[in-house]
C-alpha cells in the first residue's frame, strides 16, 4: 500500500487504526502450501489468536486454511465465519475439563496437553479421537517469553512422560489421532526445529493410530529492513523429505499440519497513529502518539522491535526520536529511533502490526479500541468500528451508594 492511501484511511477513519492487506495474507499462505507441495497431504490451520477479526477468518477460510483455537470463544468465532467443525483444532492450555467437552460436542478436532485432562477425557470419551501435545524440552526462539517447548514451559506433556500417556491410551482405550508439538516464536535456526521434529517422529512411532502429525510454528518474519528471517523454502524442503520418509516407514500416508499465526499476518498488519506532541527534555526529544501500550503492548511486553514510518513526511530529514504514547505509564515505542522530521499532526505507521497486536489490545486508562480496516481488492473495508464511550460503560452495573439518613424523633 502506498503512503498516500494509509494517509487516506487515517483520515476517513480517523486515528489510531489498524490496516490489513488482504494480498500479503494470501501470498505468505501460498508461500507456506508451496514450500511442503511434495508433501501429498498438508494442512494450514491458520492460529486464531494472532488476529481473531471474522473477515480475516473468512479470509483464510476462502484459502482452505483450517482453525487453530485456544479458546471456545475462538472456536465459536471460527464457526460463526463459516469453518465446519472438523477443521477447526482445539490446543487449549490449563482449561476446564468441562470447556473441552463443550468444543468436542461441536466437533472439533482436540488436542490435550496434561496427563490429566487426557485421563479425564479418555474416560469419559474412549471414543473421541485426540491430538497429544508434546513438550520436546527445544528452547526455540531464544526468549523465554515466546518460547514454549523448553523444559520449564507449561505447555505440552513432556517426552519424559510417555510411558504415561501409553498407560493411560492403554487403560481408557481412547485413540491418538494425532501428535502436536510448538516450541515458540521467532525460529531462526532451522537445525533446532528439525532437531525438535525429529523429537516428535521417535514420539509418533508409540502410536498406530496416527492420522497427522503437527509442527507448530513459530517461523520469523522480518521486523525491520535486512531483519533475518525464517527461510521458509529450505525448511520445507528438508522438512518434507524427512516427513515423506517417515510415512514411508510407518506405513501410512500421514497429513503434515502446521498452525502459522504471525508468519500468515505480521507483515500485512499496519498500526497508524497521530502525532499529539512534539516534546523536547533536556537530552531527549519526544514524539508522544494518540495511543499507547493500550493498543500495542508488544514493545512493551516482549522487547518487540516495530519498524516506525513517518508517512506525512516521508522525505524529510532524519532525526533522533522517541515514540511514546499518552497512557499514564512509561509506553514506549522507540528510544532514540531515527526517523524522518516529525511534527505535530504527522501520521506514522508502524509496521508488522497484523499479528497480537490489536487481539491484546484493553481498554486501559479508560480508552477506546481502535477500528480495523481491511485493504481487500484495492479498496479499504472497515471490519471492526472504533469503540465508544457506550462500550466503556456497557457492561457496568451501577449501583446505590449513597447512604440512607434515617429521620431523627425530636
Amino acid at each position: 500500500m502506498h503512503n498516500n492511501q494509509l494517509l487516506k484511511i487515517a483520515k476517513d477513519f480517523g486515528s489510531p487504526v489498524y490496516i490489513y492487506n488482504s494480498e500479503t495474507i494470501i501470498k505468505q499462505y501460498k508461500r507456506l502450501n508451496t514450500a511442503f507441495n511434495k508433501v501429498k497431504k498438508v494442512k494450514i490451520n491458520y492460529a486464531v489468536k494472532a488476529l481473531s477479526n471474522i473477515s480475516i477468518l473468512k479470509l483464510m477460510d476462502s484459502l482452505g486454511a483450517g482453525l487453530d483455537t485456544v479458546s471456545i470463544q475462538e472456536v465459536k468465532l471460527g464457526i460463526i465465519a463459516g469453518f465446519p467443525a472438523e477443521r477447526i483444532i482445539f490446543t487449549p492450555n490449563g482449561v476446564s475439563l468441562e470447556e473441552i467437552e463443550a468444543v468436542a460436542k461441536l466437533g472439533c478436532q482436540i488436542n490435550i496437553d496434561n496427563l490429566s485432562i487426557l485421563e479425564q477425557f479418555g474416560t469419559k470419551y474412549p471414543d473421541i479421537p485426540v491430538c497429544i501435545r508434546i513438550n520436546p524440552h527445544v528452547m526455540a526462539g531464544g526468549n523465554t517469553n515466546i518460547s514454549v517447548g523448553h523444559i520449564d514451559s507449561k505447555f505440552g506433556i513432556s517426552i519424559h512422560q510417555i510411558p504415561h500417556i501409553l498407560r493411560i491410551v492403554n487403560n481408557t482405550k481412547m485413540t491418538i489421532n494425532g501428535i502436536h508439538m510448538h516450541t515458540g516464536s521467532d525460529i531462526l535456526d532451522i537445525d533446532v526445529f528439525l532437531y525438535a521434529s525429529e523429537i516428535l517422529f521417535e514420539t509418533a512411532k508409540n502410536f498406530k493410530t496416527l492420522e497427522f502429525i503437527d509442527f507448530g510454528s513459530g517461523f520469523k518474519v522480518p521486523y525491520k529492513p535486512g531483519d533475518i528471517e525464517t527461510n521458509i523454502e529450505e525448511f520445507g524442503e528438508k522438512l518434507s523429505a524427512r516427513f515423506n520418509e517417515f510415512c514411508k516407514d510407518y506405513g501410512k500416508q500421514l497429513t503434515l499440519a502446521f498452525e502459522p499465526g504471525k508468519f500468515l499476518v505480521s507483515e500485512a498488519g499496519q498500526f497508524l497513529a497521530k502525532v499529539n506532541v512534539v516534546k523536547q527534555t533536556t537530552s531527549t526529544v519526544f514524539a508522544q502518539i494518540d495511543s499507547g501500550f493500550n493498543h500495542l503492548i508488544r514493545p512493551m511486553l516482549y522487547g518487540a522491535q516495530h519498524e516506525i514510518e513517518n508517512i506525512s513526511n516521508p522525505k524529510g530529514k532524519e532525526r533522533f526520536y522517541s515514540v511514546v504514547g499518552y497512557i499514564c505509564e512509561t509506553d514506549t515505542f522507540a528510544n532514540n529511533r531515527r526517523i524522518n522530521e516529525i511534527n505535530e499532526g504527522d501520521i506514522l505507521a508502524f509496521k508488522n502490526a497484523g499479528a497480537y497486536c490489536y487481539s491484546m489490545a484493553s481498554n486501559y486508562n479508560s480508552r477506546y479500541r481502535p477500528a480495523e480496516v481491511l485493504w481487500h481488492e484495492g479498496k479499504a473495508h472497515l471490519i471492526r468500528k472504533r469503540e465508544t464511550f457506550d462500550d466503556i460503560l456497557k457492561n457496568q452495573i451501577e449501583i446505590d451508594l449513597k447512604p440512607k439518613i434515617k429521620a431523627v424523633k425530636v
